[in-house]
């Protein structure tokens, strides 16, 4: 592979006799990446229905290497299930690095497409709140349906500047990640596309999209609470010296050690003006040191803060009144829906908006004035008064949740035919007279909803997530 020599001199000051090593590791092939998603299925239940060949990534819990040159596994129907992701492995380490809790509040700042936000989800096991922006509204499509695709209802999904945020959530989220937008250098061997994009915009123009990111974050995050900033590049500009400028800024920050692995690199310090040797305790990955692309990782906390900036901090957050103080009566089909749940739902989280019910996490700022894509999870649809189900409220629930179920073998003919939009034939499981919605499952796990009459089920899987 042809790498610009500009580059290359850079990677040689850096490397030192490592320089060979890392040129080499260019003639070997990428690495493909699967993450179990540990709120639906644990790793160990995985391991024993996983259809295909798999070896654990020594330093993710629940991350796997898979062939990715001879197997696809985006169509089985385990991923249609949301029982994993596929992602590179070393872009798997910056969510799972930061310490998530159930209940904590989070900000995933650049989130598109969604590897790291469905982790993070996957962590807060339901409770809290997990807010995924992307600025990109066309990317934070794509992001809001592996959310979905995932079952992670406690979510925000938003396509907002970083900057406007901080009018809403000013000391406000205990964690937040920052996967900044960086010039991929780590990125060169899994995509070749990456040094063309380098040529055009290098280190020095991120730096300075990074130094805003890093500064807005930072004033969203409660003191005590955790930041993870990552990038996928090599050069200090983006890495250690962002750390170092958001110190500068705000002096209370402080660099954690990150939970070690053996092939982990200690932080560069003489890349910085301070030299100072916290930087040690952040972490580059290198292709020739681990079987993953380049990554950068640095992880901190924020300690006291200022009079003038406690007061932000403490910024009144409250439900909108819509929300707080709705007494909404629910309609009648959607009660009796809900009877068929084992779901204890607080009528006072639900909002309705025209024909459309979503279920929201508890504690939200008022956020009117924000563009969203999705306000807490989409129960359905009131059409006519008949309540129809979503399909990320299918995705959300477990089998044991719902009282009405079809559940298909991974090799039934019918798994494959449900996930194309067809009608399926099931009077083999269901009574002549029985009716109604019902939650369609491969081995146990939901893919989307039927309607049920006469043995046949109309199919009401969502037509973008459909089998091609």
């Amino acid at each position: 592979m042809e790498l610009p020599k500009q580059f290359e001199e850079k990677m040689q000051e850096l490397l030192g006799d490592e320089f060979p090593d890392y040129i080499a590791c260019y003639d070997e092939p990428r690495y493909y990446g699967l993450r179990v998603n540990t709120g639906k299925i644990t790793v160990e239940e995985f391991q024993k229905i996983c259809p295909f060949e798999i070896t654990p990534i020594p330093w993710i819990e629940n991350g796997f290497y898979y062939d990715g040159e001879n197997i696809s596994p985006s169509r089985h129907p385990y991923y249609f299930a949301g029982l994993y992701y596929l992602q590179e492995p070393s872009a798997m380490t910056p969510a799972n690095r930061l310490p998530i809790e159930p209940g904590d509040k989070v900000l995933d700042v650049c989130a598109a497409p969604g590897g790291k936000a469905t982790e993070l989800g996957a962590k807060l096991k339901g409770e809290g709140v997990l807010v995924a922006n992307d600025i990109s509204n066309s990317r934070a499509k794509g992001l809001l349906k592996n959310i979905e695709v995932f079952g992670i209802g406690n979510v925000l999904v938003l396509s907002e500047e970083p900057g406007k945020l901080e009018d809403y959530f000013a000391g406000y989220f205990d964690k937040i990640l920052i996967d900044a937008p960086c010039s991929g250098e780590g990125m060169f061997r899994k995509d070749k596309k990456m040094v063309k994009a380098w040529e055009e915009h290098g280190p020095e123009f991120f730096s300075n999209i990074q130094k805003s990111i890093v500064t807005q974050a930072a004033r969203m995050l409660k003191p005590g609470g955790m930041m993870l900033y990552s990038t996928c590049t090599f050069d200090g500009r983006e890495n250690e010296r962002i750390i170092e400028y958001l110190r500068e800024t705000y002096p209370e920050f402080e660099v954690l050690d990150l939970n070690p692995y053996d092939g982990f690199a200690k932080g560069m310090p003489e890349l910085t003006a301070d030299k100072d040797i916290a930087y040690e305790k952040t972490v580059r990955i290198f292709p020739h040191k681990m079987k993953g692309e380049g990554h950068y990782l640095a992880l901190l906390r924020k300690g006291d803060v200022s009079a003038e900036k406690e007061r932000l901090a403490q910024k009144e957050h409250v439900l909108p009144s819509s929300i707080r103080k709705s007494k909404k009566k629910l309609p009648e089909d959607l009660e009796q829906f809900l009877c068929d749940t084992s779901w204890d739902i607080e009528e006072s989280r639900l909002d309705i908006h025209g024909e459309r019910i979503y279920y929201m996490p508890k504690d939200l700022p008022d956020m009117r004035g924000i563009r969203f894509l999705r306000t807490g999870l989409l129960l359905g649809e009131l059409k006519k008064n008949r309540f129809e189900p979503s399909q990320a409220l299918a995705m959300c629930l477990k089998k044991e949740d719902y009282c009405k179920i079809i559940d298909l073998p991974a090799e039934d003919t019918r798994v494959s035919r449900y996930l194309k939009g067809e009608t399926l034939d099931v009077d083999d499981l269901t009574g002549a007279k029985e009716k109604g919605w019902y939650l369609v499952c491969v081995d146990g796990y939901p893919l989307g909803w039927g309607k049920l009459s006469g043995g046949t089920l109309k199919n009401k899987y969502l037509p973008g997530w459909r089998l091609c």
